[in-house]
Order: structure tokens, then sequence, then C-alpha cells
């Protein structure tokens, strides 16, 4: 969590990911509560999202830094696509929920995904949006069982889902490793390896590079992952692994694993080209230039671009960044 429970700005210094932050009391032994839940939606601080416009959900337009907008449990403009999920209490006592429902209109409030203000939002704002977000994705996709193939209800407060045969499911996250891989230089000639993936687009003359990542496999360590991926994509044999931190990376339902990898620049960089189009090394002192907005070549003309704000990896480049591997 950020010092004073501030935004994370991708400026460096943070000492969690973006969206590893939050505030809530998830009271999860209140999800199997009907009676409780019921009295809660009474008096609920309620988060709109809109799943069918990408997840998005509304800021108070004039808000620096955005924040939410919250609404009352009888504030709602129309019957949500689902029942109330029970994200959990705040500091004051205040239960909240989510809900999946266009987007009311009010004066004032703009809508915004989370990959866009992830970041900027302070952190009850950022635990909420992330954990709304995570769960919201994973009813989309589970309204069958994979065991008997009936169809599943909503069950627990959002926190499971049910068939007739009383097969049940909870919320699952896919584990994936993100790897900042470095030379273990100090000072602005020390080097990091990134890679630009084959299937991002091209954008105004800039092209973007980012760590590497993976899914970690079944029977496999998070750290296997490391070696592995980074050797599949680009050749290189990692040591010294260290872990970093971690996020949700709920587009749709992942937890970004992250870690610090040392490599020997001498090794030849072979990419896999269906996965990556480009890699290279840069130094500290590149880096730096394009965070401060500076031009940094890459290759035919274009740009480095580096990964966006809300992303772990942007979180792994700047704690390499600041010496802290």
């Amino acid at each position: 969590m950020t010092a004073g429970g501030g935004p994370a700005r991708g400026g460096g210094g943070e000492t969690a990911p973006p969206l590893a932050r939050s505030t809530l009391d998830r009271a999860a032994h209140r999800r199997t509560d009907p009676q409780w839940l019921a009295e809660a939606w009474e008096r609920a601080r309620v988060l709109v999202l809109d799943s069918a416009a990408g997840g998005r959900s509304l800021v108070r337009a004039d808000a620096a830094p955005p924040e939410l907008v919250l609404l009352g449990s009888g504030e709602l403009p129309e019957v949500p696509r689902s029942v109330p999920m029970f994200l959990g209490v705040e500091p004051d006592g205040v239960p909240v929920f989510a809900v999946d429902s266009p987007l009311p209109e009010l004066p004032g409030t703009r809508a915004v995904g989370l990959l866009e203000v992830g970041h900027l939002l302070l952190d009850r704002d950022a635990g909420l949006f992330t954990a709304a977000l995570a769960l919201t994705n994973w009813h989309a996709r589970h309204g069958y069982s994979s065991v008997t193939g009936q169809p599943t209800r909503v069950d627990e407060a959002g926190w499971s889902r049910v068939d007739e045969t009383g097969d049940r499911v909870w919320p699952r996250t896919d584990p994936a490793m993100i790897a900042l891989v470095h030379d273990g230089v100090s000072g602005p000639e020390g080097a990091c390896l990134l890679g630009s993936n084959a299937a991002w687009p091209r954008t105004a003359g800039r092209r973007r590079f980012s760590c590497f990542a993976g899914y970690v496999e079944p029977g496999e360590s998070a750290e296997g992952a490391v070696v592995r991926e980074v050797r599949e994509e680009v050749g290189v044999a990692v040591e010294n692994i260290t872990y970093a931190g971690s996020q949700s990376w709920p587009f749709p339902g992942s937890l970004m694993l992250g870690f610090l990898a040392l490599a020997d620049p001498a090794q030849p960089v072979r990419v896999d080209a269906t996965e990556i189009a480009y890699a290279r090394w840069f130094t500290r002192r590149e880096i730096g230039a394009a965070l401060a907005g500076r031009p940094v070549a890459v290759d035919g003309g274009e740009h480095l671009l580096l990964p966006p704000p809300s992303s772990i990896a942007l979180f792994l480049i700047h704690r390499w960044l600041d010496g802290h591997c």
C-alpha cells in the first residue's frame, strides 16, 4: 500500500503494485448469512459496473485523483443484470456491494476502465474496482458447471455458483508470472531486457516493450515458469530469481506474480517470432529518458513505448530503475 493511502502513479517508490492496494475488510463469514446480507443491502454503498461496456464504472469528473461514484442501494436506476455481489465492509462499518448494470447518467461523472485509472485511484477505490471487475468477469464465464454441464446460479453473495445437483464452484484466478530481466549492473549503464509482443498493434511511430510474462503451467512453480518463459520467448537463461510482488489482473482473471531475474547480456537474443516481434536490452539511461517523455529509438524510426501505469510491468521496471534488485 502506498504511503498515506495515496494513488500509485507509477513514479517509483511504491511498495506494492498499483492493483494490489485495498482498505476493504472482505468479511467472508458474512457471505453465507442471508439475514445479515439483506439488512446490509438496505444501508450499503453500491459500485455499478457495466460488463457490456468493457467493465467500466463511474468516477467524479472533477476529482483529482479520480474518485469512484458509489450509490445507495435505493438509488439504482434500473434492475441490474446481476444479483448484488458483496465485496466487504469499509473501515466505517458500511457494507459495499457491486452490481453489473448499465451505468446511470449522472451529471459530473464520466465512465472509465480499470486499466485507464487504476494507478491513479486511492487505495480504497483501487481495491473496490479491482475486486468487482474480477468477480464480474468470473461470473460471465461460468454460467455452466464444468463437471455436470448444468446451468449454474449465483450463491454466497456472489462468491460461488451452484447447479441443481449441488455442484459448486468458487472464483478462480489463473496464476501467471511476469519478470523483469536485468544484468545486475548498477548505475546508468545497467540494462534490462524487454520484448515487444507480436500481437501488439503499433502506436503512431512507437513500439511498446514490456517484461516477459506467461501462465504458470500445471505441476510447475512460478520460478520455474520464469526460467521457461524467458528461455522460450527470447532464448536467454536467467538466474537469481527474486519475488517482487503480485497483483490481480482481471482481464479477464489472472494473478500476476512479479519477479526480477538476472541474465548475462552476452547471451544471444533469439526471439520466438510467434510471440515476440522484437527484443533488446535497454540501459537505465534509456528507460529514464522514455519515462521522462523523451524519444528513445528502437528500430525502423520507431520509439520506445513502456507498459501502462496500472500494470505490474511498469512497477517492476521502476523497482529495477531505482536499484531495488
